[in-house]
């Protein structure tokens, strides 16, 4: 029998929805717990998905265990701890290659991807969903060059270093999307008080000349 979980690396703990999952098959919990802590500890700090084969008649089992999902490798990967709500206005980080492809080889034996390039495709398009973008562009422009080749020497070369001049300007890049991100942020937060303001005081006009009525008829 298999049983599958998904549990934070080196963090499995006690709770309602394992003993739901383990309690009517009579393992011993704290021992399942100890393995499967023991087994993801390297994941620590990301979320795994854990698969338990269960010999019923013996009690034994054995645990099995997946690389992270794409989303949890690429915060790890890149610095941040979400993705954004809002891909399309907020930019969470700007990657490089390098990062997408270190992330890709990590996934690939777990995907149903037929090679390299195909797993980083699959990356990339993750990095859409998180408001990620990757060499000072967007996740769509990425998947275009790659169609075209322009990483497939990277690609090959199966190339995982980013170097220390690359970041710095892909971090410098990324500083003044930030900027400009907050600086609309700021605007639109300070329109929308605005507008709760005049709403205000027109709600206060309208009590006065409300009271006004009021003491005429009096």
């Amino acid at each position: 029998m298999k049983i599958k979980l998904l549990t934070e690396g080196g963090n499995l703990s006690p709770g309602p929805s394992l003993s739901q999952k383990l309690g009517p098959l009579g393992l011993n919990m704290n021992k399942v717990i100890q393995e499967v802590n023991k087994t993801t500890s390297e994941f620590k700090g990301l979320k795994v998905p854990v698969e338990l084969d269960i010999n019923l008649s013996t009690k034994e089992f054995e645990v099995k265990v997946f690389s992270p999902p794409v989303s949890e490798l690429l915060k790890k990967e890149l610095g941040i701890e979400k993705g954004s709500a809002f891909q399309k206005k907020i930019q969470m980080a700007n990657a490089s290659i390098e990062q997408i492809i270190s992330v890709a080889k990590i996934k690939l034996p777990d995907m149903l991807s037929r090679n390299l390039k195909a797993a980083v495709k699959t990356v990339v398009g993750t990095c859409t969903a998180l408001g990620v973008l990757i060499e000072n562009k967007s996740p769509s422009e990425i998947q275009e060059e790659i169609l075209q080749g322009k990483y497939d020497k990277e690609i090959q070369e199966e190339k995982t270093q980013t170097s220390e001049e690359k970041k710095q300007e892909l971090d410098k890049f990324f500083s003044e999307v930030k900027a400009k991100q907050d600086l609309i942020i700021k605007q639109e937060q300070a329109a929308k008080e605005a507008e709760a303001e005049k709403k205000e005081e027109s709600t206060e006009e309208d009590k006065k000349e409300e009271d006004k009525t009021e003491e005429k008829k009096k």
